[in-house]
């Protein structure tokens, strides 16, 4: 799902935000590390006897991680679509079952599950359903996982949203969100807890924290895309957002030599389920 954690549109409309793009989702986003999931494994002690529910899991793309392990999965998608696309992608995968609904309203028909993961889709989720969703569904000493992509900056490197801010008010002005990703070595200092969700109380020990460098590099018309399929510019109107991305990409191709880098900060954070 979405790496904008602070977006929090009503979760109704969840589905047709990133619905109505699935396949250009599943293109322009960026994928977990495999360190990632090798943590994920050291951290739980996941072997291929373990189930796994995994809440939001968009076109599949950390589901087919997930599967690769060998473990049972159970995924849960809202969107039909961005479902669908997910059942394609895993097909050749006989460990793994993708079912279409929100979480706080799933049938969970009594099953347990030994870890819980939600890769970038935690944050659309009612916390004040989920959490303690999350904790009965799991076995006594389960472990719920979070995983992210933080888009971060490095001092001194080119940055596409400081090329383009003038163009962002010129189209859109006044909206808050606008604005610099954070630095690279600030958010790394935030190694402790479940990162901007609401905390679980008692439900979940202490977290293990994770982080994972990534970059993906862009022609100015695939960082327009890779607009497109953020919530940020999926909720703006057509006319504002079509005209603002062909903008973007065209300072893409004039002034960055039409090579643009999408920096993140991969993270993985893991707790296990209190009695």
């Amino acid at each position: 799902m979405t790496d904008d954690p602070q977006m929090r549109p009503n979760r109704h409309g969840l589905g047709r935000v990133f619905n109505e793009v699935p396949e250009l989702y599943d293109r322009v986003r960026p994928e977990y590390p495999d360190e990632l999931f090798a943590d994920l494994v050291t951290v739980t002690g996941m072997d291929a006897g373990s189930s796994v529910l995994e809440v939001g899991c968009g076109t599949g793309q950390a589901t087919r991680s997930l599967a690769t392990l060998g473990c049972s999965v159970t995924a849960i998608e809202p969107g039909k679509e961005m479902a669908a696309l997910a059942r394609q992608r895993i097909a050749t995968f006989g460990n793994v079952e993708v079912e279409t609904s929100m979480f706080e309203e799933w049938g969970d028909r009594g099953r347990r599950f030994d870890v819980l993961v939600a890769a970038s889709s935690w944050h659309w989720v009612d916390q004040s359903i989920g959490w303690q969703r999350a904790h009965d569904v799991l076995h006594p000493a389960g472990w719920m996982a979070l995983l992210g992509n933080v888009v971060v900056r490095r001092v001194g490197e080119p940055e596409v949203y400081a090329e383009t801010a003038d163009l962002h008010e010129r189209f859109c002005p006044g909206n808050p969100d606008w604005g610099h990703p954070p630095l690279e070595d600030d958010v790394r200092t935030t190694d402790e807890g479940w990162g901007l969700v609401e905390d679980p109380g008692g439900l979940f020990g202490s977290t293990t924290v994770r982080w994972y460098p990534t970059v993906q590099w862009f022609d100015g018309d695939g960082f327009a895309d890779h607009l497109r399929s953020l919530s940020l510019y999926r909720r703006l109107d057509r006319d504002v957002r079509e005209p603002l991305l062909d903008a973007i990409a065209e300072r893409i191709r004039t002034r960055m030599g039409d090579r643009a880098s999408r920096r993140y900060l991969s993270v993985l954070r893991v707790g296990q389920r209190t009695e």
